[in-house]
């Protein structure tokens, strides 16, 4: 299993490494240091000399890839390369545009993140896959039917309508948590539990359909059949087989999820004012602060990275047959 793992992590270092100069190409080279200048100071017909300050303020005076007039060893490191896409590999992300370390401000909001991704996640995954084998229980029935037409009903829905509808009729009609902020320790409950809601409840209708297909076509199988001519009571074949066999795309799907429980979601987080990494990667986009675009672009890639390693440890444990590919 070890060895296995050894594998995935090594496979998954190139995917990093093209991320990363991908994001640099994009950003320096398609998108050059003088355009940021432009798009950041806002004037049509800006002079040579504040476009160079303002590179000189943000290290991007600096040659792209090798600093022919440096020598040694600052020929490399005296590059914008080096300094804002390198560094990074070893979580070095700079400063932002107001000065502040983005990595310090990436430690402080992953908290609100998490504490609202991490619940949902959880109480979402759990209710769809119940909800999920109810309806591959009770198949081609009204149940099912009546699940199926719910599912496309909340699918249908926007996520942004279940915002503003859940802040109007829970916060400003029955006054029941705050509309928007936050607050560390207990207090944080209240700001949280809408979130949380809304957040379940718009994923819930993709989520139950997508396991309620992969359920179905497990209960149509060999194995299956051969359960239930051994006298099986139908809960048992789904309980205990069809859910143990079909976890595997069910980890499938789950895994682009991980990144949100660092990174937050983007619209929850602005319209609840959580200061987390979603609101925090919003704000940057606004204010065209290219360092923390940049940073949370990489460290998107590296959790989503990570999540299918864990996937692939998750494999292992629900089929051992995996350890040896």
């Amino acid at each position: 299993m070890i060895a296995y793992l050894i594998r995935r992590i090594l496979y998954s270092l190139p995917i990093l490494v093209g991320v990363n100069l991908l994001t640099f190409a994009l950003f320096f080279v398609v998108n050059t240091p003088d355009d940021m200048a432009r798009m950041q100071l806002g004037i049509k017909r800006v002079t040579p000399d504040a476009i160079e300050k303002w590179k000189q303020q943000r290290g991007y005076d600096k040659p792209l890839l090798l600093n022919s007039a440096a020598i040694g060893t600052d020929k490399i490191t005296g590059t914008i390369f080096w300094q804002k896409s390198a560094s990074m590999f070893v979580l070095d992300f700079g400063y932002s545009d107001d000065g502040r370390s983005i990595g310090r401000e990436i430690a402080t909001r992953m908290g609100p993140s998490l504490a609202i991704a991490l619940p949902t996640f959880i109480i979402g995954l759990v209710v769809a896959v119940s909800f999920s084998l109810l309806m591959a229980l009770f198949r081609a029935t009204a149940l099912d039917m009546a699940g199926v037409t719910l599912c496309v009903v909340l699918m249908s829905v926007s996520g942004l309508f279940y915002i503003v509808g859940g802040q109007f009729l829970v916060s400003k009609l029955w006054h029941l948590v705050p509309i928007s902020g936050y607050a560390g320790g207990a207090d944080s409950f209240k700001f949280v539990v809408l979130p949380i809601v809304i957040g379940v409840v718009g994923g819930i209708g993709s989520s139950s359909r997508l396991y309620r297909t992969i359920f179905l076509e497990e209960v149509g199988k060999d194995y299956v059949r051969t359960a239930r001519a051994k006298g099986l009571s139908e809960l048992r074949v789904m309980f205990r087989h069809v859910l143990k066999n079909a976890m595997i795309p069910i980890l499938t799907s789950v895994v682009v999820v991980i990144p949100s429980l660092f990174l937050g979601s983007l619209l929850i987080e602005s319209f609840f004012g959580i200061p987390g990494l979603g609101s925090y990667t919003i704000n940057a986009i606004q204010a065209e602060d290219f360092g923390v675009v940049r940073a949370m672009v990489f460290l998107g890639s590296l959790l989503y990275i990570a999540g299918l390693i864990l996937t692939d440890i998750s494999y292992t444990m629900v089929d051992p047959r995996v350890r040896l590919q």
